[in-house]
């Protein structure tokens, strides 16, 4: 590349919008223990701690960065069970079992692969990884197209123009991309108004029940109609008599219900999306991981980026 290509190059890049992949790093952490401990694949290392759960991680990132290529790259992280949602509900999350054994050892193990590719790590505690995401989206959201990969839909209340959201579906590679205008055509309404549908229809694995007896296709018929939980409650005279009666019998349940499951969007913490530049890797990359006890995720490393060279373009614009 002579001097005029580099300094084209330069000059695109000062202009062209950020592409950043935002990882839930515990949902895809989980999501890789269960895919392979359910057939009682433990891969340990030298001191025969269980790996499994951190290779599948590094393997569902590396793919996600191979497939789509962004220009920055952030892993949100949960740092503990415990959540300002506890304090608002004791029964927020009180319904989920204590994680494997062999499980955790490897949630420190995760955030510190991440490291070793160079990736930047955001956690806090008392903050929920969802809660951290959606800062960096509100933060970023008018300056950068944002994917944020997952397998938690709360996190569809996210979607925006420039903002997309990749479920995880099948192996490595398969992925569910949900856009603002693909949920609408679903759901009959605005992303941000998917906090007022849960607000009804509760959470079982988060454990709070919203409405008892009003089920998803009967609070999206509210939502359609009236648009909010405030906006339902505006014309409980107009609902029919037994879904009025369930609403004002369980109204403060209904408001901690929605208080629950909206994202926090304001949390405070240090980021600057300068430092998210998506690494250069090479050999030295390769060989840490190998010498930390992920040969696999050694190997994809190598089988995704083989040239450790500049990035192709994003493909979802």
């Amino acid at each position: 590349m002579d001097t005029l290509e580099k300094a084209e190059t330069a000059k695109r890049k000062e202009t062209e919008r950020p592409k950043l992949l935002l990882i839930d790093g515990m949902a895809v952490l989980f999501r890789a223990f269960f895919a392979t401990s359910v057939h009682g694949r433990f891969m340990r290392n030298e001191e025969g701690i269980p790996t499994n759960a951190v290779q599948g991680f590094l393997g569902h990132a590396l793919s996600a960065q191979s497939i789509f290529r962004p220009t920055h790259i952030a892993v949100c992280w949960d740092m503990g069970a415990y959540t300002f949602r506890n304090d608002l509900y004791e029964g927020y999350k009180a319904n989920r079992p204590e994680p494997p054994e062999e499980m955790k050892p490897q949630f420190d193990l995760g955030r510190e692969s991440a490291y070793l590719l160079g990736w930047k790590s955001f956690g806090m505690n008392g903050v929920e990884a969802d809660d951290l995401i959606g800062s960096l989206v509100a933060r970023w959201k008018d300056e950068a197209d944002i994917l944020v990969v997952t397998g938690d839909r709360d996190l569809l209340q996210l979607l925006a123009p420039g903002v997309r959201i990749a479920f995880m579906k099948k192996g490595h590679t398969v992925f569910d991309i949900y856009t603002d205008d693909r949920f609408r055509e679903e759901y009959g309404f605005e992303p941000d108004q998917f906090v007022d549908l849960k607000a009804f229809t509760g959470d079982a694995s988060d454990g709070y029940p919203g409405v008892k007896g009003i089920g998803p296709k009967t609070a999206t018929k509210l939502i359609q109609e009236y648009g909010s939980v405030k906006g339902v409650l505006q014309h409980l005279d107009d609902l029919k008599p037994a879904v009025r009666k369930k609403i004002t019998e369980q109204l403060d349940m209904l408001h901690l219900s929605r208080e629950l499951a909206e994202i926090d969007c304001h949390v405070v913490f240090d980021a600057e999306i300068d430092r998210l530049e998506v690494p250069v890797y090479g050999p030295d990359t390769a060989q840490a991981l190998e010498t930390e006890g992920y040969p696999t995720a050694a190997r994809r490393l190598l089988t995704l980026f083989p040239g450790f060279g500049e990035q192709e373009e994003w493909p979802f614009s």
